[in-house]
């Protein structure tokens, strides 16, 4: 593996998000060096460090390596600007979030078909 472009990937990753390295490993918590400390040192962190930043910035640590197979389609403008409003809420609002959605989910299979 190489970390000069796992860097890539990540700085890649938080751009089309909206947020920055620091900013992503700080509220994942990762460390808000992480992406610095790889850069300098090239060295890999623990799969736990990278898991933390994949699932804050909504993608798998495949994707952070690189190693996805291109064949996902992109996420849409509105999928998009879902996951960088939801990486900006806390932890907490994430669940609240979450447990929001899942409401209107199981509400909607609960509500009687239309009529003809």
């Amino acid at each position: 593996m190489d970390a000069i472009k796992i860097v890539e990937n990540i700085q890649r990753i938080c751009a089309e998000q909206g947020t920055t390295p620091t900013v992503a490993g700080r509220e994942s918590g990762a460390g808000k060096d992480l992406v610095s400390a790889m850069k300098r040192r090239g060295v890999l962190p623990s799969i736990e460090k990278m898991s933390l930043l994949a699932d804050y910035l909504g993608v798998t640590v495949s994707e952070l390596l690189g190693e996805s197979g291109g064949s996902k389609s992109l996420p849409s403008q509105q999928e998009q600007k879902f996951a960088r409003l939801f990486g900006q809420l806390s932890r907490e609002q994430q669940e609240l979030v979450i447990a929001q959605l899942q409401g209107i989910v199981d509400a909607k299979g609960k509500q009687p078909a239309p009529t003809e």
